[in-house]
């Protein structure tokens, strides 16, 4: 067959293939270009789930006469004009096919009005040739389009539509999604001629409050916890599920990316490690908006655009893990205490305002590390921060639950916590409360009575050891290997009641053992409580979700280690806990947060730990070199 260029229709039946999946792509194409427009309201209107009639009337900027032509054009937009503006899009359309894709697969109309224009134009293409007719129409200022027998003219792409109910599900939640992060806009939903949803504008907290109840559930909009935090060019806003309730209050989960909606493993993966060790684990229900500059986003990946690729992916991700860890922290903490207030007596509930201690967290920090120096990893040294600058620089986060009963308020700087009318008891918030625990947390908590009274720390050398004089002898102390006995005590206490498991970013897949079987088997309760999930499929062993202390280790041989282990033997939580502790390579804390973690054990453990420094000869030394 010899090459040659394809007729305009067929090219662009080709490129709907990928742009038009079903009404709901045609609906999602159209409202967006209304919304670039900048349209206030967005009426949309359907016939038989979309699949009859699709019409979509807005009161945007409109299209002026001498570019209605070109609208339904391939490759003809107005969102952008060079390679450089590719870069940095901000529009939710830029590809110029949707009109074009949607024409040659309907019977589509579009007509305008620009507030310059004393009349409107209608323009249609007909003809194999996609040949684009413009004619005189009545029609204020904006544009409606018409796109009547969707796939009309390919039979079978139209057998794969749904049930008329199947495909307006569809269109509902795809409105559902743009109404959450557009609350500026009125949108309207008729279907068959009968109104069944009015999404009327927001201007303030308390009317968002009411569509995100509308959209995602009464349930939900009540408890949600409000975030707000920013960071130099990153900016987190949105609600999340309160760790109080047990089950998630509704199915929303939705992410946005400068207002796009996206569905991105990196973005997920960081909201379901923030809400691992809490009880609504990875179904917890969140609406989250991220903003950061649009040269270090690329939305051109996919042609329906709801993929993303971010130039300093860990960057992001660690963000978004501190953020909403912080987030969720605070409000335990805060909980915590304003019940415990009235106990002590220090500040009435209902006027009172606490100032938490800065949260630090480092459990849980996965792949994408969240190292001692704030959320920053070790990819970014050059915005490192100490220990001390972190606790005066954490994320500005402000975190609320949006219950409009508001009967207790806490403050740091400018964040505000708004207490639900109902809280759970205190014996349930002070146990929630350790499971929220992690060993910095603990440390940052340490009473000042305790600080003071814990021995000042000695001179390090090389960062590596602690130089300890006493009487006479003069030893080294391994910095690591306290550290590492600090790590097994605390992995043995959480022991007792499992270890909370994570999810990998991408599941670690190993050729498998045949003995492994058996052994998956028989000490699944064990793997149960160190945090280990793995399944056997397809003569492959896949890893799906490992503790904290395991996620910087080397897991295709690591696990393969712990089944041969186990496979002979149960071994005591003792011999587990050890184990743990030495494949934790990033758990080599700070030299100044070891000893005081150090200094809090009883003197029996502590005299053992000294037992293992290292004892300079320094007397024979000083006889070998004698001063001049």
């Amino acid at each position: 067959m010899t090459i040659q260029i394809l007729p305009p229709q067929l090219a662009n039946q080709i490129a709907a293939g990928e742009v038009v999946e079903r009404p709901a792509s045609v609906i999602k194409e159209l409202v967006e270009n209304s919304l670039d427009a900048g349209a206030t309201r967005v009426d949309i209107e359907i016939e038989k789930g979309g699949s009859k009639l699709i019409k979509i009337h807005d009161n945007g900027s409109g299209i002026s006469k001498e570019e209605l032509g070109l609208a339904l054009s391939r490759h003809a937009t107005s969102k952008l004009s060079s390679l450089d503006d590719l870069d940095a899009i901000l529009s939710f359309g830029f590809r110029g096919e949707a009109l074009a894709s949607i024409s040659s697969v309907s019977r589509l109309t579009l007509t305008s009005r620009t507030a310059e224009q004393s009349e409107a134009w209608q323009a249609y293409a007909e003809g194999s040739d996609m040949a684009v007719k413009v004619i005189p129409a009545a029609h204020p200022v904006g544009s409606t389009v018409e796109a009547v027998d969707l796939f009309f003219n390919t039979p079978a792409r139209r057998r794969f539509l749904k049930s008329d109910k199947t495909e307006f599900t569809h269109i509902d939640e795809w409105l559902k999604r743009i109404a959450l992060v557009r609350s500026d806009i009125h949108f309207t939903l008729k279907h068959n001629g009968k109104m069944v949803r009015n999404y009327r504008a927001t201007s303030t907290q308390d009317q968002y409050l009411q569509r995100l109840a509308q959209i995602s559930g009464k349930k939900f909009a009540e408890q949600a916890i409000e975030v707000n935090c920013q960071h130099d060019d990153l900016k987190l806003t949105g609600y999340i599920q309160s760790p109080f309730f047990e089950s998630p209050a509704s199915d929303t989960q939705y992410f946005y990316v400068n207002g796009r909606l996206v569905r991105d493993r990196l973005v997920n993966h960081a909201v379901r490690q923030a809400f691992a060790e809490h009880v609504t684990g990875e179904h917890a229900s969140y609406v989250l908006m991220l903003e950061l500059d649009p040269h270090q986003v690329d939305v051109n990946v996919h042609p329906a655009k709801h993929e993303v690729r971010f130039h300093q992916s860990r960057y992001v991700h660690d963000y978004i893990f501190q953020a909403l860890q912080s987030a969720l922290l605070q409000v335990g903490r805060l909980a915590v205490d304003r019940v415990e207030q009235p106990e002590r007596g220090s500040t009435s509930v209902n006027r009172g305002y606490a100032t938490p201690e800065p949260v630090s967290s480092q459990e849980g920090s996965g792949n994408y590390g969240v190292a001692d120096s704030g959320y920053l990893s070790h990819d970014y040294p050059h915005e490192r921060q100490s220990g001390a600058e972190v606790a005066r620089n954490r994320f500005a986060t402000s975190v609320s639950p949006s219950s409009r009963p508001a009967q207790a308020q806490s403050r740091t700087g400018a964040s505000t916590f708004r207490a639900q009318a109902e809280l759970p008891s205190a014996e349930a918030i002070a146990s929630y409360g350790e499971l929220l625990q992690t060993p910095s947390v603990a440390q940052a908590d340490i009473d000042s009575k305790s600080m003071q009274s814990a021995a000042p720390m000695p001179p390090t050398l090389a960062g590596e050891f602690w130089v300890l004089a006493k009487g006479e002898r003069l030893s080294l102390l391994p910095i690591k290997v306290v550290a590492s006995r600090l790590l097994r005590d605390e992995i043995l206490h959480k022991l007792d009641s499992g270890l909370v498991s994570q999810p990998l970013l991408m599941p670690v897949s190993i050729a498998m053992d045949e003995t492994w079987i058996d052994t998956v088997a028989e000490r699944e309760q064990l793997l149960r409580k160190v945090g280990i999930e793995v399944t056997i499929r397809l003569g492959q062993l896949i890893i799906k979700k490992v503790p904290p202390y395991l996620r910087q280790s080397q897991l295709v041989t690591v696990i393969p280690e712990l089944l041969q282990w186990v496979r002979f033997e149960e071994p005591s939580n003792e011999a587990l806990a050890s184990w743990l502790a030495k494949h934790d390579e990033k758990r080599f804390e700070s030299a100044p947060d070891t000893w005081s973690a150090f200094s809090q054990l009883d003197d029996n453990d502590r005299e053992k730990l000294i037992l293992k420094a290292k004892v300079l000869p320094w007397q024979s030394w000083l006889e070998e070199h004698p001063s001049d």
